[in-house]
This record gives C-alpha cells, sequence and structure tokens, in this order.
C-alpha cells in the first residue's frame, strides 16, 4: 500500500525485478511531499508515470483496472500537497492519486501528526510513545476529507493523530492506514491503538503492516523481525478481525529490514502467514482485503 521510492535516491529497494520477483500486483507509489507543496506534487506525479512508461507498469485509478499479468501501480500522496486549497483536491484526483494522507510528520493545512513534538522527538528530548490526542484535522482537513468523499478518494489516516484518526473514522466510509502496525505490541505512537484497529475494521477499512524496525520492535535480526512482524499481525487479527489487516512495507522510506528487505521476499512472508493464519487469511492480508477497500471507494 506504501512505499517512497518516487521521492528516495540511491539503491532503490523497489525495482521492477523485485515486484515482479514477489509477485506484486498492485505497488502504491507516493508522491512525499515534506516541502514544496503542490509543485513538488506535479514534479513527483510526472515521475510517477514516466516510470511506469520506463518500466512497463500499468497506472490504476479503480479496482477494475488491475490486471493479474503486469505490475499495477497506484499514485497516493503523503503530507501538504493541498497548500489550503480546497480545489486541488480535484487538480489531484485527475491526476491519478486515489489514496492521500493530510500530514506527515510535521503539522500541514489539512491537520495534526501522531507526534505532538517530531523536533524534540527526533532530538532526544521527547517519548516517541507520546501521541498527539487533541489537534486533529483543520477546518480545511474536514472539507478535504468531504470532497474527498464525493470524488471517491481513499483517506489515510497513517502519520494522523488520534483525532485525525477519530474524525475520519466519524465520516463511517472505507479508509486505511496505509502503513501502521499495532501500538499494544509496540509502543509508538506512529502506531493504532487497539481502539482505532475496531473502528478502522468497523468502517470496513484496513491498516498495512509497516515494516520500520522502530515500529515492530524487537531484536534487529531477521528472526527476531519476523517474529515481530507475525506478533503484530496476529495481535491485528484478534483485535479486528481478519478483514482488517494488509501490507504497507514502507519500503524505501525506512532502513530496510532484515527479514523483508525488499518485495522480492514477500512470498515468504506469506508462506509464513499461511502456516499461522491459513492460507485463506494470508490471502486476504496479501491483497484481498485492500482490492476490497479500493473497489468500495473508488470503483
Amino acid at each position: 500500500m506504501h512505499c517512497d521510492a518516487l521521492s528516495s535516491e540511491g539503491v532503490l529497494q523497489v525495482t521492477k525485478e523485485r515486484l515482479v520477483r514477489g509477485g506484486c500486483l498492485v505497488q502504491g507509489f507516493a508522491a512525499f511531499v515534506e516541502e514544496g507543496g503542490y509543485a513538488r506534487f506535479c514534479t513527483l506525479a510526472d515521475a510517477f508515470y514516466a516510470m511506469c512508461r520506463r518500466e512497463g507498469y500499468r497506472p490504476v485509478r479503480r479496482a477494475s483496472d488491475c490486471r493479474g499479468t503486469a505490475v499495477n501501480a497506484l499514485l497516493t500522496v503523503e503530507g501538504d500537497a493541498l497548500e489550503g486549497e480546497l480545489s486541488r483536491v480535484d487538480a489531484l484526483y485527475a491526476r491519478g492519486v486515489r489514496m492521500m494522507g493530510f500530514v506527515w510528520n510535521t503539522p500541514a493545512s489539512a491537520g495534526f501528526p501522531n507526534f505532538p513534538d517530531y523536533a524534540g522527538l527526533c532530538a532526544g528530548r521527547v517519548s516517541p510513545c507520546l501521541r498527539e490526542r487533541e489537534r486533529g484535522l483543520t477546518a480545511f482537513g474536514a472539507d478535504v476529507l468531504a470532497r474527498m468523499g464525493e470524488l471517491g478518494m481513499i483517506a489515510d489516516v497513517s502519520h494522523g493523530s488520534d483525532a485525525l484518526f477519530a474524525q475520519v473514522a466519524a465520516a463511517g466510509r472505507p479508509f486505511v492506514a496505509s502503513h501502521s502496525n499495532a501500538a499494544a505490541v509496540c509502543g509508538w505512537a506512529r502506531n493504532l491503538t487497539d481502539e482505532q484497529v475496531v473502528r478502522l475494521a468497523d468502517c470496513g477499512g484496513v491498516t498495512g503492516l509497516n515494516f520500520c524496525a522502530d515500529f515492530l520492535g524487537g531484536g534487529r535480526g531477521a528472526r527476531e523481525q519476523l517474529a515481530a512482524i507475525a506478533a503484530h499481525a496476529r495481535h491485528i487479527l484478534k483485535v479486528g478481525g481478519e478483514d482488517v489487516l494488509a501490507v504497507g512495507s514502507d519500503f524505501d522510506g525506512a532502513p530496510p529490514n532484515a527479514c523483508v528487505p525488499d518485495p522480492s521476499c514477500l512470498p515468504r512472508l506469506f508462506e509464513t502467514f499461511s502456516h499461522l493464519f491459513g492460507e485463506r487469511v494470508a490471502e486476504k492480508i496479501a491483497y484481498k482485503n485492500f482490492m476490497r477497500v479500493l473497489a468500495d471507494v473508488c470503483g
């Protein structure tokens, strides 16, 4: 559901060869806008379509566009691409965006992030478990959410505060946390509480397992990280049911995980999931749950 290959430099985790080896049906490519606003989004959107032409990816805008004979590519947005201009939601939609987050790790025009003091977190002055509970969507962000619902865009609450999550859930439509784990297993504020997992499931949404070791917890070796991924998956399934879990990864947005360093390693992970949860549930995690949300929201 999420990778940062569009904005990453150097050796990438997400490549066509690795996506094909991993049996990828759909890869979400985020236009990550840390700064630069709408102009930065346009640059990254141009790069997305150039990449699709170069690599032979199939750009998709709805579930029915997806073909099993190709790597299907979904353009998404992370960060503040709107800069307070509501008309830009329609502009992003016209460029093919079908999933969008409201914020990254710092406040944006649409809302507030998980971390109340990201600068303090980076400096080591603030615990990574400290959650932003009070500030959520701005008034502009509420208008953005409403317009996304009218157009058929998936709202993504990863990086959003607890209050932002609650406001999106209150709309009652399927939404996603594209790359977020379980706070009950690892207490980082980037992870979802049990209450949030339940509300997400009640809305018909999904959360995507994030392979960032900081958000998983445990030792950094391959075996320890496999155990951590399995623990998050097991807990989310227990709390929210078998329809709420998917794969986010955060490839190219976090250091490579020793267990799942790139997309080519995903079949091995799903073999573990098949052993732990059964093949039917493993297939839901692998693609069926997210494809359901894509169809429900985008057609």
